[in-house]
């Protein structure tokens, strides 16, 4: 009778960081042990942690990881250890699982797919490998698998036809909602083909722009869940292989959509506050519902003693949003300020009367209301070393609705990636998680949006209605659809090829705006690519 007990190791490594994650690792390892796991399995490059980008172009990075594994090597004891690192040999270097135990010698596998769509480039680093690896661990012979292996069928058969029992399979697999579905979905079918059951562990953590959502799992012969650690939180978790399968343990529940981008937008605030160093965030409230949701992150990212408020009222401020606000910070706690902007709105009028004499007033006054209040946020972070948090969401950087050097001003955006629809969503589960006093007031989520940069301004006197315009936008930008397939949709022709314009036109801007969190499966950062010089007619 075979048996095996495998720890899965859901950490958070910095990535670089090298003796922090070996730490990191040896104590997992030591925890495992002591809960009576034969093995620890960690995720993808957890040594050195993911992704590495042009680190890996770094010979003095990867002599540096060699390094680590050896120090974490010597750190092992009485278990067996699979850690993913980075790996130069023979002119190459590889996504590499190395298997480490006690008084022998360490045996590598390399990962043979290796992606190159989204947001992985990995072609750019590493050569994939050509052979499975199968070791024999309390007499049960476990094949290796990284990440993409599973998302083709011949790694895993390879490692079947070697003798594998059992897979085990290390992975970086970002977060985007509804993907936890989708791998026990790709990697069971690859036990399915093998007859292979399968132990999934997954990162957990932010790094730039990227979350890591963990969910680490286990699939018995039938493909079916047997075990699975929450998301977003690190642990370590046994599951027991006996008798050729995996046995049931605790399955943590999938996270509904709107808990799940919240809570991907709470760890990828934490961790990019956090892995940077900075002591604490500004955020430039308006009394609108972007800035709201904003400030409910942070705070639950951070603590409410780590985020200050700035309320910068123009002549065009109403007194609602003034209220709203007031009332928003001290339900939350935090620090806030007012600091009105129409003295630099004079200044900048009696500065520029003679170049704009004989115009009407347009836009550019309103941008000089929002760079007075850019301004106002970075010379604060100049004198405090808080990092500035932008309010943008997603539907206003595609279509442009956002000031370059004002509102788009800071180091991290942290709605980048969520429509505007769904900040409304989002708003109402944030209040519901706190009912005896919700901390976005209900005004705030039914008034009509506004910039508030002229009277009586309203977004929809630019922009067609946020369900259009977010339907489009997805479309267009995350499913490569033509316009014309947009309008056969069903979607307004008018409101398509607006939209379509202005997203093209808009690329500039979005350029030279912060990073922010991915939770879609394209956002604008890493995985979209489009040239600002481009002169190509779209399909009508």
């Amino acid at each position: 009778m075979s048996s095996l007990k495998i720890a899965m190791a859901q950490v958070n490594p910095v990535l670089g960081d090298l003796d922090a994650n070996v730490e990191l690792i040896a104590a997992a390892a030591r925890e495992a042990w002591l809960a009576g796991a034969d093995l620890l399995l960690t995720p993808e490059l957890a040594l050195c942690g993911y992704p590495p980008e042009d680190l890996l172009l770094r010979p003095d990075f990867l002599r540096a990881c060699d390094q680590a594994l050896e120090r974490l090597a010597a750190r092992v004891e009485g278990i067996t250890l699979v850690v993913g690192h980075p790996v130069f040999r023979d002119g190459r270097c590889y996504n590499a699982a190395t298997v480490l135990q006690p008084g022998r010698p360490a045996l590598s596998y390399h990962k043979q797919r290796l992606p190159n769509a989204q947001v992985f480039d990995e072609v750019r680093y590493f050569s994939p490998g050509t052979a499975p690896l199968v070791v024999e661990l309390q007499g049960v012979r476990c094949g290796l698998a990284i990440c993409e292996d599973v998302w083709h069928p011949e790694p895993a058969r390879l490692a079947r036809e070697a003798g594998a029992e059992l897979l085990l399979v290390l992975n970086a697999s970002p977060c985007h909602l509804g993907k936890q579905p989708e791998r026990a979905d790709t990697l069971g079918r690859r036990v399915l083909e093998t007859g292979l059951p399968a132990v999934y562990t997954n990162l957990v953590g932010g790094q730039d722009e990227l979350v890591f959502d963990g969910g680490s799992f286990a699939l018995n012969r039938e493909a079916r869940i047997m075990a699975r650690l929450p998301q977003f939180e690190t642990g370590v978790m046994l599951v027991d292989y006996l008798d050729g399968d995996i046995q049931p343990g605790l399955v943590a529940p999938i996270l509904p959509e709107e808990a799940e981008a919240y809570q991907a937008l709470v760890l990828g605030v934490r961790d990019y506050v956090g892995k940077n160093r900075f002591p604490s965030v500004l955020i430039g409230l308006s009394g609108g519902i972007d800035s709201a949701l904003t400030v409910c992150v942070a705070v639950d990212a951070l603590g409410a003693d780590k985020v200050r408020a700035v309320m910068m009222p123009s002549p065009y401020t109403a007194q609602m949003s003034l209220d709203d606000s007031r009332a928003m910070v001290e339900a939350l706690g935090i620090h806030y300020d007012e600091i009105p902007i129409q003295p630099a709105m004079q200044a900048f009028e009696t500065m520029l009367a003679s170049q704009f004499a004989g115009t009407q007033a347009d836009t550019t006054e309103e941008n000089i209301q929002a760079r007075a209040r850019g301004m106002i946020l970075m010379a604060l972070s100049n004198k405090t070393g808080a990092l500035v948090l932008t309010t943008g969401n997603k539907s206003e950087m595609a279509v442009g609705y956002c000031t370059l050097y004002g509102d788009m001003a800071g180091g991290f955006a942290v709605i980048k990636d969520v429509y505007k629809t769904l900040v409304y969503r989002l708003s109402r589960y944030r209040n519901r998680q706190s009912p005896d006093r919700p901390p976005i007031p209900e005004n705030i989520i039914v008034r009509p949006p506004s910039a508030e940069l002229r009277p009586d301004q309203k977004d929809q006197d630019s922009l067609p209605e946020y369900e259009i315009l977010d339907a489009i936008v997805q479309g267009y930008m995350e499913e490569d659809r033509s316009p014309r397939e947009l309008i056969a949709s069903g979607l307004p022709e008018a409101a398509v090829r607006k939209v379509v314009r202005l997203l093209r036109i808009a690329e500039y801007k979005r350029r030279q705006a912060p990073v922010g969190i991915r939770i879609t499966p394209r956002g604008f950062g890493k995985d979209w690519r489009y040239p600002i010089t481009n002169r190509y007619a779209d399909e009508y």
